[in-house]
Order: structure tokens, then sequence, then C-alpha cells
């Protein structure tokens, strides 16, 4: 039972990690630096935590660019304001995905600039015989330490993880909680501290402050991934731009 535990929080929080840390603040916004070595190595770390559930960096970059440009509006690719309901929205944004990855829809140059590409691993990760290996190896898992059949309904959960990630601020984060700053779209805080989505919670301090390092910006607040971010600073994995610190 334990093993169960451990092994659902871990998947739930490294592959959060990998979404707000490499794919949202350094592939998207470039909040920080890293080498061509240690991107590669993120992007297989994305991979081995994300899973099934592996989400492109250059295609999520591409995609959360123009969130930001068009947030709210028409040509927003996941919007409370015009989707009628959840899944609505998961599919309209899955086939904008689909089409950034393989390159089947048009996108404005200025999205492109400085993300991270690597077309050829990206296809593998995201070919249906890798997500199918992990899944497998999901089932596998339970199958051998989980006390009961019953724990296999938390399989599905661990196959879309990443995009019940986004989801989960996309929607909820557009319709509610609280804002600190006002701005011209719907970006809310879900929590004041944000135990559950690793800073990712913190929407409307990152609407304000895109390309911040740190989504907490009020006092009281706490970004759990922030730490991490100064520590790899630190050890010289990445290099933070001055002028995107928080004061």
């Amino acid at each position: 039972m334990l093993f169960v535990i451990l092994f659902f929080v871990l998947h739930w929080y490294l592959s959060l990690f990998s979404q707000t840390f490499f794919l949202h603040r350094y592939a998207a916004h470039k909040s920080f630096t890293m080498s061509k070595g240690w991107e590669r190595f993120f992007f297989l770390f994305t991979w081995f935590t994300q899973g099934s559930s592996y989400l492109s960096a250059r295609a999520y970059g591409i995609l959360h660019r123009v969130h930001h440009a068009y947030t709210d509006t028409e040509l927003d690719p996941h919007s409370p304001s015009y989707d009628k309901n959840l899944l609505a929205m998961m599919w309209r944004t899955k086939n904008i995905y689909t089409g950034i990855l393989y390159e089947t829809s048009p996108v404005e140059e200025r999205f492109t600039k400085n993300v991270p590409a690597w077309k050829k691993f990206d296809l593998f990760a995201s070919s249906w015989p890798s997500r199918v290996l992990w899944i497998a190896v999901y089932v596998a898992l339970y199958l051998l330490f989980a006390p009961s059949a019953w724990f296999l309904l938390l399989v599905p959960i661990h196959a879309v993880m990443g995009p019940l990630h986004g989801v989960i601020i996309n929607w909820y984060a557009h319709k509610y909680g609280h804002v600190n700053y006002e701005t011209d779209n719907t970006s809310k805080n879900l929590f004041k501290v944000d135990w559950l989505m690793f800073g990712e919670g913190y929407h409307n301090n990152h609407h304000t402050f895109p390309s911040r390092s740190n989504f907490a910006a009020k006092k009281g607040e706490f970004d759990p991934c922030y730490p991490f971010i100064v520590l790899l600073n630190k050890l010289g994995v990445i290099k933070i731009s001055n002028s995107l610190q928080p004061a």
C-alpha cells in the first residue's frame, strides 16, 4: 500500500516538475538558460517522468506562447471563455498541439524563436509504442504491488498525467480563485500556498510576470519549484537572468 501511494505521489510531482520547470518556464518563457547538453537531459527526464503523457517541449512552448498572446480570445488554444465545457477545451487543445507537434498547422514565426527542439526524440516519445509501453509499466507495477485490483482504476490518471495537469490550470485557474493583479484576462491564483500544482496554481501572478522564474509574488505565497531552480542555478545547470529574478 505504501509503495502505491508513493508511486502515485512521485509520478504526480515529478511530472509536474518537468512541465513547470522544463516545458513552461524554460521552453515557453526562457526564464533561465541551459546548455544544449542539459537541454537534451531534460528532454529525456520529461519522457521518463511524464511517461505515456509525454509533452514535446517545442510544441508545448509554442502552444503556451500562443495562449499568452491571445488569452481569452477565439485564438486562445485553451480558454473557458470560448469552450462550452472542459472536455471541449481539452479536445481543441489536443488538436492544436498535434498540429504543432507534427508541423501540419501554420505557426507564426514569433512563437518559434529559441524554442528547444529535438524532432526525432519528440516523435519517438510521442509515438503510440512509447505511450503503450509506459501504460504497460503502470499496469505491471499495480499488479505487482497494489493490495487490490481496484487500484488499477488509477492507471488512466497516470496515462494522461501531463494533459491533466494542464487542464487543471487552463480551465480552473481561469474560472476560480483569487486575483493579486488586475489584468486584461481571466487568470486567477488557485491557492495561497500552491501545494498541489508545484507553483503552476499562481496563474494570475504568472500572467502578470510571465518570464519570472518564481511564480509566487505576495507575502505568504510559496512556489515549490523555485527552490529547485535556485539550486540548479547555483550548481551551474541553468543560469537565471538577473532581470527576471524576483525583487
